[in-house]
């Protein structure tokens, strides 16, 4: 064969099919919110801690490699400790439903302005030891004895992970310098609970109980999503898989008993328990994450979220013990109703959690779910921005608080935050918690919920003439 032929030949092919001489790798497409490591995290922390205009920073994540894992931090529970601190407990994880999901405690004895370095109370310190624990509540017996309850997890998944399980309690009696061994905390069996006895509940108290109940016991409502085994999802979007509210009355905290031994009661429960037609399917309810306040005449007020665009209410004349039929929230008699899609919606007494002061804040989206491109089913990046709205209690109508026009209380740039290898997350998911001490009124609230921080809550602008 003719070698200059060869040669030539493959020239002209090189230069008709470039390829075909020097393979190009296809050039890689990242999702612009993509943490690529550690680094790249740290980076962004400076510019995005105050983005949301903080008055308090309880934890920023120290994001390192041989430490706990940090960068995931919700269900954020701020309350009075009973040496007139400040305590929190919160979830942290690596990220929300990560096996080393577990329950973190912190003090402040400076009115917030500086925090202990957190200590994990419950659940594993890193992947592998033991079962996640989440969702942990506070209540503080009359005595000073610190009760923790939070959810169990036991390896085995009803619905999902992170919502299934027992429900167990630890206690502290040196303010939170040492706690007991956990102990399970019996639970009432539901009808929409799985046929399996041995199958845990999925169940959620998103909120901190108040003393709102009968004689001044700790009250709270909850979200009980029914088990797939019950009411399969009629959809492929978790957010039409069938959730009720309850509610739960604790019995015997200020007798200090083991956690064992805590009595419960439990109201609108099985067919009693709140619901809200999902759209489209309304053979199965969206009915989620109550909040209970109290109002001036003594009735109990409480705001879900639902998948209706809108939250809903029920009012309560017997301490909690009965509710009305779930309606949308309007802004007031007549009005037109707030719009929120499904996402916390939390509300609280500017005057105090069980004051019944006839003022109120409560937080919304300010949309039903549509927001940029994103709709209804897109929670990772809906959830945003933050809206605070201001009610005022009305004697003698239909709906008792009517509310004021939204004003926007913080949002962020559309950075995402959050465990690196991952797209991290922008949702202002509101998993909040409220104070007021000395008459200063403050959210605890997580940032994209990777920042612990507080913020507080200006009084209203005085009315124009």
């Amino acid at each position: 064969m003719n070698t200059r032929l060869v040669i030539a030949s493959l020239l002209t092919a090189a230069s008709v099919f470039p390829f075909a001489a020097r393979a190009q790798p296809k050039p890689v497409k990242r999702d612009p919110n993509f943490i690529a490591t550690p680094a790249d995290l740290k980076a962004r922390i400076p510019a995005q801690l105050h983005i949301s205009k903080p008055d308090f920073v309880v934890f920023v994540p120290e994001v390192t490699d041989v430490g706990v894992n940090d960068t995931g931090n919700e269900h954020f529970l701020v309350f009075d400790g009973p040496d007139g601190s400040l305590m929190a407990v919160w979830t942290q994880s690596s990220a929300e439903t990560q096996p080393d999901q577990h329950i973190a405690f912190a003090r402040s004895a400076d009115e917030g302005m500086t925090w202990t370095k957190p200590r994990i109370i419950a659940g594993p310190k890193k992947p592998g030891d033991g079962h996640m624990a989440s969702w942990a509540y506070p209540l503080v017996s009359t005595s000073g004895r610190i009760y923790v309850l939070y959810s169990q997890h036991i390896g085995r998944v009803d619905n999902f992970p992170h919502h299934t399980g027992w429900l167990h309690g630890i206690f502290s009696d040196d303010n939170g310098a040492t706690w007991s061994a956990p102990q399970n905390v019996p639970l009432r069996r539901s009808i929409r609970d799985n046929p399996d006895p041995t199958m845990p509940p999925n169940i959620l108290c998103w909120q901190k109980p108040n003393r709102l109940g009968k004689d001044g016991k700790y009250f709270a409502g909850i979200t009980r999503w029914t088990s797939f085994a019950v009411t399969p999802n009629p959809t492929k979007a978790w957010i039409s898989a069938d959730s009720h509210v309850e509610f739960m009355r604790f019995e015997n905290i200020d007798g200090n008993p083991e956690p064992k031994d805590i009595t419960i009661s439990w109201f609108a429960f099985n067919d009693k328990a709140l619901s809200v037609p999902y759209p489209g399917h309304p053979e199965v309810s969206a009915c989620q994450e109550p909040t209970v306040v109290k109002l001036p005449d003594g009735r109990l007020f409480c705001t879900m979220r639902t998948a209706s665009g809108s939250p809903y209410w029920s009012v309560s004349a017997d301490t909690g013990e009965t509710w009305t039929p779930p309606r949308p929230l309007l802004r007031k008699d007549g009005g037109a109703p707030l719009q929120h899609p499904l996402s916390p919606c939390p509300m609280y007494d500017v005057g105090g959690n069980t004051a019944g002061s006839g003022r109120y804040v409560l937080f919304i989206h300010n949309h039903d779910g549509h927001y940029k491109n994103y709709g209804p089913e897109d929670t990772g990046f809906h959830r945003r921005p933050i809206h605070l709205v201001r009610g005022t209690f009305k004697p003698g109508a239909e709906q008792p608080v009517w509310f004021d026009e939204p004003q926007l209380f913080f949002d962020h740039d559309g950075v995402s935050l959050g465990k690196p290898g991952t797209n991290g997350r922008l949702d202002l998911a509101l998993y909040s918690s409220f104070t007021v001490r000395n008459g200063n009124p403050v959210l605890w609230y997580p940032e994209r919920k990777f920042f612990l921080l507080g913020k507080r809550i200006a009084p209203p602008a005085p009315a124009k003439d």
